[in-house]
């Protein structure tokens, strides 16, 4: 039903909007997101900054936001001294936060047609390392290894409240074949968003259009997609993924443009934020039917996507 509801939006016209970035916007807001957590860290001792960026994203127009469970993982939560227990239920109130805020969101704005969705965030192995190698994959560690760090909290985050799991950041195509297993056995819809370096290739090096033919006939995963890649690659990718993923739905949510810094972990350079509703403009006409932004687009590029009165060339 998720899913019909969200072709229904792509087939009037206008593709459903994600949100933008949620570490990037908190850091902007000077909350502290430098522990290897990020922005999972204030699940422990913020969530009411977690709640107003949500409660913002809504309230510029986005149709679905992802939950701060990106960087959070059963090594990383153990690391920080929690207990098994407690870590499941960091993932946990990871979804009833935002689920809380979309649904009181929608109960201030009665009749407002679309219920906004929750997506829970699976970030990749390389986000847990904290160095930077989402933007390299190539971890050097076998299947099952990988395997491991992903399945127990795909099966928590599969037994929640949300209405799609967003497997994202995916540089590696050894990470995307384990995914693509993994979520053989979960009932919640999800999509696999890959990390890019080029108009062409994820960043270990493989052609995106291997990666994203994995999943042409998987039953789980709705969508395929890319995201915190530079917007000016973004429409050749689409093309990449429509040649070879069927009638999957397409999602995109680059970067600004800017360049990440893994080790003052920051962002820096010029990006395209002036032109962002024409590039989203371009994507659509491409093919994605699902459009946000990822790190440094904030909720004034998603009420821009929000404001347009039509989405046709």
């Amino acid at each position: 039903m998720v899913v019909d509801d969200i072709r229904a939006v792509v087939a009037s016209g206008r593709p459903l909007l994600l949100d933008g970035g949620l570490g990037s916007e908190l850091k902007r807001r000077g909350l502290d997101i430098s522990s290897p957590l990020w922005s999972a860290e204030l699940l422990l001792r913020q969530p009411q900054a977690l709640r107003q960026v949500h409660r913002d994203y809504l309230q510029a127009g986005a149709q679905c936001i992802t939950t701060a469970s990106y960087q959070a993982s059963i090594p990383g939560l153990a690391a920080r001294g929690l207990s098994e227990a407690e870590i499941e239920a960091v993932f946990r109130v990871s979804v009833e936060l935002a689920c809380e805020v979309r649904d009181d969101f929608v109960r201030s704005h009665p009749g407002s047609g679309f219920r906004p969705l929750v997506a829970a965030s699976v970030g990749p192995y390389g986000a847990f390392l904290a160095d930077g190698s989402e933007y390299r994959g190539n971890y050097g560690l076998g299947d099952a290894d990988l395997r491991e760090f992903h399945e127990q909290r795909l099966r928590w985050l599969d037994d929640s409240d949300a209405d799609l799991i967003a497997c994202e950041t995916i540089p590696d195509l050894q990470e995307a074949r384990v995914l693509s297993r993994l979520l053989e056995s979960v009932t919640t819809p999800s999509w696999i968003s890959f990390c890019c370096r080029d108009s062409q290739r994820l960043h270990d090096g493989h052609l995106l259009a291997e990666a994203a033919g994995l999943l042409r006939d998987h039953v789980q995963v709705f969508a395929v997609g890319i995201n915190c890649c530079a917007p000016g690659d973004v429409e050749s990718l689409i093309g990449e993924m429509r040649a070879v993923a069927g009638a999957k739905l397409i999602v995109v949510y680059p970067n600004s443009g800017q360049q990440y810094d893994a080790d003052a972990k920051q962002w820096s350079g010029a990006g395209g934020l002036r032109h962002w509703s024409e590039f989203a403009g371009r994507w659509f006409h491409a093919g994605a039917g699902i459009i946000g932004g990822c790190c440094t687009i904030g909720p004034a590029y998603i009420r821009q996507l929000a404001s347009r009165e039509s989405w046709h060339y």
